[in-house]
């Protein structure tokens, strides 16, 4: 069958289209994105103001129109943390509801984590062991952790790179100063953490997912997106801790003309860079990889799990 996921997220609401059915992995058949950066549009209050809503409404129902004209026979719409946390969450969900159809599911930052988390079981399989995933999205971090599909702990932080950027770094470049106060943020929050996940003993495998880690990974020499997903990507502490630096002392404009850097995430990389570093080093990770799948492939790994399998018997037909 052809899904539809809908992932209305804290930087992007992404459309990804799949052929997929029960124990298969599923294949990108077209993505439909829209940058709309909903963490950067709550008020002073936290709402999600008229134009940011009436601007989602209209995304939304030009994604369920590629959708249709992909010929999906179900769409699965969820949000994230910018809808999640929004003051007028409810307000959102409902004019979303009432001008498209379309009822969001909103997703725990937990949630979020333990579909993470199953996604990147499924794509390294049970022989990468216990695993550690980390997700920097616009508006949280999730981690998890595991030796099975279902996570042992996930947790969800409010360190999203679109969120701290614009709550902490003002600047273009930013002052060092503010650099500073993040990172000790950043690290205060992730610290709290960390006992949580090392009473179950050491990982076997670290991965990381999200569009902030193949940005990061990329300039710090990883095969380009074009070369395709089975290709290895790591991404070590080592060379974050010299490009944070480097990304902190480049206006804008420099990092966007950097190798696998979007011009509409170029200024969150260096938040995004932080939260990386912070994590790796509090949870004493040299080197993780870089999993291709994410939280929208969890989102349609778990409905394909629900699904009744094909039945491989012909049909019985009644005596005539």
């Amino acid at each position: 069958m052809r899904l539809g996921v809908l992932d209305v997220g804290s930087n992007t609401v992404h459309l990804l289209v799949v052929d997929a059915h029960p124990g298969a992995r599923p294949l990108p058949a077209h993505s439909h994105k829209a940058e709309l950066r909903l963490a950067e549009l709550l008020d002073v209050d936290g709402a999600i103001g008229a134009a940011g809503i009436d601007r989602l409404v209209a995304t939304v129902g030009d994604a369920l129109q590629a959708a249709e004209d992909k010929g999906c026979e179900d769409v699965l719409p969820f949000a994230t943390s910018a809808v999640r946390e929004a003051t007028n969450a409810d307000e959102v969900l409902g004019r979303v509801k009432a001008e498209t159809g379309v009822e969001l599911q909103v997703l725990s930052g937990a949630e979020e984590a333990r579909l993470t988390f199953l996604a990147a079981r499924r794509w390294f399989g049970w022989s990468a062991g216990k695993l550690l995933v980390l997700d920097i999205g616009g508006g949280s971090l999730e981690i998890a952790y595991g030796i099975d599909e279902e996570p042992d702990a996930a947790v969800s932080l409010p360190l999203g790179a679109g969120r701290l950027t614009a709550a902490w770094l003002p600047g273009d470049p930013p002052d060092p100063q503010d650099v500073k106060a993040l990172r000790r943020h950043v690290r205060a929050q992730i610290a709290r953490t960390v006992g949580e996940f090392s009473r179950f003993g050491r990982p076997d495998h670290v991965v990381a997912t999200s569009k902030t880690f193949r940005q990061l990974a990329r300039i710090a020499g990883a095969a380009r997106s074009a070369e395709g997903l089975h290709i290895q990507r790591e991404l070590s502490r080592r060379s974050l801790e010299e490009w944070v630096p480097k990304l902190a002392a480049m206006p804008i404009v420099q990092r966007a003309g950097l190798p696998g850097v979007s011009e509409g995430r170029a200024a969150q990389l260096l938040a995004g860079a932080l939260v990386a570093e912070g994590a790796m080093d509090l949870f004493g990770v040299d080197t993780l990889e870089v999993c291709p799948w994410a939280l929208r492939e969890g989102v349609i790994l778990r409905r394909l799990d629900h699904l009744p399998p094909p039945s491989d018997r012909a049909p019985v037909h009644p005596p005539v």
